[in-house]
């Protein structure tokens, strides 16, 4: 049975595709945007995503920011499960009804100075969706945006630069970044410092 498969396989070959030539712009450009992230940061960024009531194509771009081309984690950037534990929320989509108080919560449960990012153009102004019976809108018609990244989806690369200029924006404003975060573990207060960011002088 064994030879038989690899018999299947030798005679198939290797099926998959070369991976695309996106061009020498967009690879500089890619690492560009990482070396700043990494220099303003100089530790650690936690973002917690929210679906608000998107179609899932800005989920998609999210998450291939964690395969190894863009290499988010490398950056030490990750995705926490927990608002509690973020520095930032990237939201997606138009904020539906059943959604507008959960995205309250999550919010109000983020602890300060929190960044919040509007992702893909119905996070930005509620796209095709707009305003009606079943959304509010867009994502700061419900809670506080400090940037929006426009597209249908947006491309990673897109999404890299907006979470850049939104952190550099903040950095700027209030000199020192530092987000400390009290959680509760069996009974016992923990104090996790989650980020420490200073500008270079």
């Amino acid at each position: 049975m064994i030879w038989k498969v690899v018999h299947q396989i030798v005679k198939t070959g290797i099926c998959t595709e070369a991976a695309p030539d996106i061009g020498e712009a967009a690879h500089a450009e890619v690492a560009r945007i990482q070396a700043e992230l990494l220099d303003i940061l100089g530790q650690a960024l936690t973002i917690r995503e929210v679906d608000a009531g998107s179609c899932n194509g800005c989920e998609l771009e999210i998450n291939a920011l964690g395969n190894p081309y863009y290499n988010l984690e490398g950056l030490g950037i990750k995705f926490v499960a927990s608002p509690r534990h973020a520095d930032m929320l990237l939201v997606t989509g138009p904020v539906s009804r059943n959604m507008e108080t959960a995205l309250k919560r999550t919010y109000d449960a983020t602890p300060d100075p929190k960044l919040v990012v509007a992702v893909g153009d119905c996070g930005c102004d509620g796209g095709i969706f707009g305003e009606s019976y079943a959304t509010c809108g867009r994502v700061a018609n419900v809670i506080p945006v400090d940037e929006v990244i426009p597209g249908c989806p947006p491309p990673p690369a897109e999404i890299l630069r907006g979470i850049t200029k939104a952190v550099r924006r903040r950095v700027k404003s209030s000199g020192r970044w530092s987000a400390l975060v009290c959680t509760q573990r069996q009974g016992r207060s923990d104090l996790d410092l989650i980020l420490v960011a200073t500008p270079h002088r």
